[in-house]
């Protein structure tokens, strides 16, 4: 049950000025169509069963559209029923072989349909078994064979599936390192493939989306090898341009898409709340997931408000409300951008329902352990973890989960009062993704967007038409990039030779880069085609990674018992999981022992503290590859290496989180060799443009940041593929310099994009910060919702005095 008043359990007196606004989402009526004839019929009971009567006409939209044949992708909002519009025809299509009596043959299962079920994430994959297991189940289906295969699969199991299934859910991962490379293997499915359904498509977006698509058009090319034509359904968000995105990703012209975005699903009141954390009067804070420059000022505060001095932490206003909601018997999700934040807000949570005990005479009736139904949920837990966390989820064992945005996706949890989101998620895509899980299935629900103390929090709850009024983003990533493109024609070449009729199928970049690759001997031109070199040493597959996790994840290791208690990302282990370190888990801390060889030893120990660690890092050129002197404005491309090194860490007593002490560390540094442009003058060409020493950091930040945000227009890329650095003196250049690199090993054509048109892009750039409107920045122009250094210092006139000087020695284009 939904309870339309869950923001009077927060809106208490003391926390009245903590709402800054306040927008009311009114409730929809849904439109009903009829079930289309070609439905299987027993499928149809089932979904009556368990209450559709009848479809939405969006669902049968969709479903009729790939019935047809045709590629379709529906982008409507959270908890709209996709899943019907891909499982309908689905389901129907496997069921049509029993109907016809095709027989139970090894002939007859070979040509049996099949479907594929891509996800971006294995929570999603496993939910949407358990819902397919379900539906099935009411149905009174025995003959349709679902399952999941990813690399938690084991091997036996792997073989089953490979045999028998008819619906298979994975993930692009396994797709390319596993399943495409051992197509001969999975040649049953291939050849009877008939739906491959993409789920949550809008997530492939940037160098992942340029990834994703060369995955399914080598898919696609396979499923052709074998004799088959399958049709795409891809469900998404409501996003900017869907057509054009899934025709990008499928490798398709746009008029063989069909695209449906009118929800016609039924949705309940929903309330949108902006929040703002009180002043910090009583000392307690929670460590932000975001490293903050020691000697910056204060957060950014809007226009005529007060210096009313620091804020409450994000973290401990989340676990307040959270546990009042709790208490309240609201079942809520609380996003927040990172692991370190899902596990303090669940841990602070529990605490605070254990020193208060239950508030709802119901509870303590019943026995209800309140501590009991708080939990974390984030990557790096094992899949048996995942799913238990999901399943007591669903049922209501649990009325609160801390998250990362692994639950952002499509996972079917229904019934939610509530949704708290810990700062800004970055995207307006994601915002209302979250928001979407509030009230879910019509009923009403309750969303509240609780500002950090990052300025570009600050600014978007004061300024609420930035989030409720402005269109969601485009789904932005470039296939043809040839350092994204070059690895996939490798790795399809081991698949099957590559023939002249493939070269569209890739796009017009890839005669050269077919020739550049039998020049560098990783390919063999023949006369039939173009073949992979045999005598390399290299798995084709492994010459990428979808998702650039930098190595092998950390397994986090229970000394004595051996037991794995989870795994920790390559790239964020030397920070979480270094020797001292605190590792927290589901509310239980363990201590670091020792870390080493891919593996950190743990002890389950009290400890009054927290631990923080502290990173250097800085950039060095490898290489010019090119470069123009255009008067004082040096600017240049080439290949950078960008150097981070964990250093050392602090302990910060609880609750207050105050410096206990700082300890060395003598850790390896980690660097990303990449491709990047840059540019740089004296410092005194600078200050002839109005700028004295104290104001260059923050001009040339503010400049970098607005660079980065709008590289957007002349390369295919999402922001969140770019970095960036500025410095007032750069140990190579000598100089104030400003650096904007591609975020991938090897670069991946960004900055080199950037370079080739730069005075399109900083013209572009000088006018969106000339022309915003606010008065000393914002996030439409110079604040970053990744910036690391809390996006300060910053200064909006500083940038336009150095936008306006490099426009005015730009190179021609």
């Amino acid at each position: 049950m939904s309870h339309p008043d869950s923001l009077d359990v927060l809106l208490t007196p003391r926390r009245e000025s903590s709402l800054v606004h306040l927008e009311h989402l009114p409730a929809r009526e849904g439109q009903q169509g009829a079930w289309p004839e070609w439905a299987d019929p027993d499928l149809v009971a089932g979904y009556a069963r368990r209450g559709v009567t009848a479809p939405w006409l969006h669902q049968v939209q969709a479903a009729e559209a790939a019935w047809a044949g045709r590629h379709v992708v529906l982008a409507t909002a959270t908890g709209s029923g996709k899943s019907l519009a891909s499982w309908l025809p689905g389901i129907s299509a496997v069921r049509s072989a029993t109907r016809e009596g095709l027989g139970t043959s090894i002939a007859a299962l070979n040509r049996r349909p099949t479907v594929l079920y891509l996800s971006p994430t294995k929570a999603l994959a496993a939910d949407q078994l358990y819902g397919l297991q379900s539906l099935l189940r009411d149905a009174a289906i025995g003959d349709v064979r679902p399952a999941t295969c990813d690399g938690d699969t084991p091997t036996s199991e792997r073989d089953w599936v490979r045999d028998h299934a008819d619906l298979v859910l994975t993930n692009p991962d396994f797709l390319h390192f596993s399943l495409l490379p051992r197509h001969r293997r999975w040649q049953r499915l291939l050849r009877g493939l008939r739906f491959v359904v993409v789920d949550e498509c809008h997530a492939y977006r940037g160098v992942l989306g340029a990834h994703v698509a060369l995955v399914l058009r080598r898919l696609l090319r396979l499923a052709a090898h074998y004799g088959a034509a399958p049709t795409a359904i891809l469900a998404s968000a409501t996003t900017g341009d869907p057509e054009q995105s899934a025709a990008r990703l499928l490798g398709v012209p746009a008029e063989n898409v069909t695209a449906v975005v009118t929800d016609t699903a039924p949705a309940g009141r929903r309330t949108v709340a902006l929040w703002q954390p009180p002043i910090l009067d009583t000392g307690e804070a929670f460590p932000e997931d975001q490293p903050t420059a020691p000697d910056t000022p204060g957060p950014w505060r809007p226009s005529g408000a007060p210096e009313d001095g620091p804020r409450r932490s994000v973290l401990a206003e989340t676990a307040e409300l959270l546990t009042d909601l709790v208490r309240a018997r609201r079942r809520t999700l609380a996003f927040v951008r990172s692991r370190v934040g899902a596990e303090a807000i669940a841990d602070q949570t529990r605490s605070r329902l254990d020193d208060r005990g239950p508030a709802d005479p119901r509870d303590l009736a019943d026995a209800v352990d309140l501590t009991a139904t708080v939990a974390a949920y984030r990557g790096g837990y094992l899949p048996e973890e995942r799913r238990e966390l999901e399943r007591a989820l669903r049922t209501g064992e649990l009325r609160a989960l801390a998250t990362t945005n692994a639950l952002e996706l499509g996972v079917d949890i229904a019934g939610l009062d509530a949704v708290l989101i810990a700062g800004w998620p970055g995207t307006r895509v994601s915002f209302w993704q979250q928001v979407g899980r509030a009230g879910r299935a019509g009923a009403e629900g309750l969303a509240v967007l609780i500002a950090s103390d990052n300025p570009l929090d600050a600014y978007l709850v004061h300024h609420p038409e930035m989030i409720l009024g402005a269109p969601v983003e485009a789904t932005a990533f470039d296939p043809g990039n040839p350092y994204v493109l070059a690895p996939h024609l490798c790795a399809a070449a081991a698949e099957l030779p590559l023939t002249e009729p493939d070269l569209e199928t890739f796009g017009p970049s890839t005669p050269d880069l077919l020739a550049e690759l039998c020049t560098r001997g990783m390919l063999r031109r023949r006369s039939t085609g173009w073949y992979w070199n045999y005598a390399r040493p290299e798995d084709p597959a492994a010459l990428t990674d979808l998702r650039g996790g930098g190595g092998p994840p950390v397994q986090v290791v229970e000394a004595g018992t051996g037991r794995v208690l989870g795994t920790v990302d390559a790239a964020r282990a030397d920070a979480t999981v270094h020797a001292g370190a605190v590792y927290v888990h589901q509310g239980r801390t363990f201590y670091v022992e020792d870390y080493a060889d891919d593996v950190a030893i743990v002890t389950e120990r009290t400890v009054g503290y927290r631990t923080r660690s502290r990173s250097d890092k800085h950039i060095t050129v490898l290489q010019t590859q090119v470069e123009q002197q255009c008067g004082p404005v040096r600017w240049a491309y080439g290949t950078l290496e960008v150097t981070e090194r964990v250093v050392g860490y602090d302990r910060r007593r609880l609750p207050g989180l105050e410096l206990v002490g700082s300890y060395p560390l003598d850790l390896p540094e980690h660097t990303l060799r990449t491709t990047g442009c840059w540019w740089s003058a004296p410092a005194e060409v600078l200050y002839d443009s109005g700028l004295t020493p104290a104001d260059l950091p923050g001009a040339l930040h503010a400049a970098e940041h607005a660079a980065i945000g709008l590289l957007g227009l002349v390369a295919t890329c999402d922001r969140w593929d770019i970095g960036g650095l500025s410095t007032a003196l750069h140990q190579d250049t000598l100089e104030p310099t400003v650096f904007v690199y591609d975020g991938y090993p090897g670069g991946a054509g960004f900055a080199q994009r950037g370079y080739a048109l730069v005075r399109p892009w900083l013209t572009a750039t000088r006018d969106t910060v000339a022309g915003c409107g606010c008065a000393t920045g914002c996030p439409a122009c110079i604040q970053s919702p990744k910036c690391g250094n809390n996006n300060s210092p910053l200064d909006k006139a500083g940038a336009l005095a150095v936008l306006g000087l490099l426009l005015e020695h730009a190179p021609p284009q």
